[in-house]
Order: structure tokens, then C-alpha cells, then sequence
């Protein structure tokens, strides 16, 4: 059994005839990726589950604390989505087939919309967390 049975590929790439040793090695490596970007995103849900849990005690504070969990939430899922690009690309590397062409690059368009509008959502939500910033500089008579 090899790592595109596990996988669900399946199919033999034009690879596979040539060098089926890189490419086995190459499918566990994705497979390594993916674990690797679940576990991230894993990691971060717990963390945020735990900031949540102790922002439920701190009262007024209690906003911004939650909003700096979402923070830290939203960097573990923008890292574990640019690893799942990675192996996605990879597969599609691997495959050769122009159908995994044309779904790695509906996969890559919307990880990246998500990537794009988290990000500005995890900018803004920094910004609420820090305050306004004031420059002394400014307010000098």
C-alpha cells in the first residue's frame, strides 16, 4: 500500500513510471504537511478555548481579552491554511492531471480570499486591542 492509496489519489502520475521511490517519499511528506496544519489549527482552537474560558472571570476586561484570543485564533488558522497550500500543491505536483491543476486553483483562490480577509480582520481586531495610538508629538503646544 502506498501514500496515494491512504490518500485517496490513486491514480499513477507521469512520475510515478520514473521515480515512484520521490514520489512515495513526496506523498508521505504531504501527508506529514496536512497533519502538520490540522495540528496547528488544533492547537490554536485549544488556546483560544482557554483564553475564552479565563476572559469568562476578568469583567470589564473581558472584551479585550476575548478579542485578543480571536487574534491569536485567526495567526493558528492563517499558518495551518499556508500549510495546507503548500501540500496542495504538492498533490498537484505529484498528480500531473490537469483536473488537481484546475481544483488547486480554486483551492488556492479561496484559502487565499479567507487568508486575505482574516488578516484584515485579525489587523482590526489588533488595533481594538492596543488602543488608539497617540503621538506625543502631536499634542505638543
Amino acid at each position: 500500500m502506498t501514500v496515494n492509496d491512504l490518500i485517496g489519489h490513486g491514480r499513477e502520475s507521469l512520475l510515478d513510471a520514473r521515480f515512484p521511490g520521490l514520489v512515495e517519499v513526496l506523498g508521505w511528506v504531504e501527508a506529514g504537511i496536512d497533519l502538520l496544519a490540522i495540528a496547528i489549527m488544533l492547537i490554536g482552537v485549544g488556546r483560544f478555548v482557554m483564553d475564552f474560558a479565563a476572559t469568562l472571570s476578568v469583567g470589564e476586561a473581558r472584551g479585550a481579552g476575548i478579542d485578543k484570543a480571536r487574534v491569536d485564533l485567526g495567526r493558528y488558522i492563517l499558518a495551518g491554511l499556508e500549510l495546507l497550500i503548500v501540500s496542495d500543491i504538492m498533490s498537484t505536483a505529484l498528480s500531473l492531471q490537469m483536473a488537481d491543476l484546475v481544483f488547486l486553483g480554486l483551492l488556492v483562490v479561496i484559502r487565499s480570499v479567507i487568508s486575505y480577509f482574516l488578516g484584515r480582520e485579525i489587523e482590526g481586531l489588533q488595533r481594538e486591542v492596543r488602543g488608539p495610538d497617540i503621538d506625543p508629538e502631536s499634542h505638543r503646544g
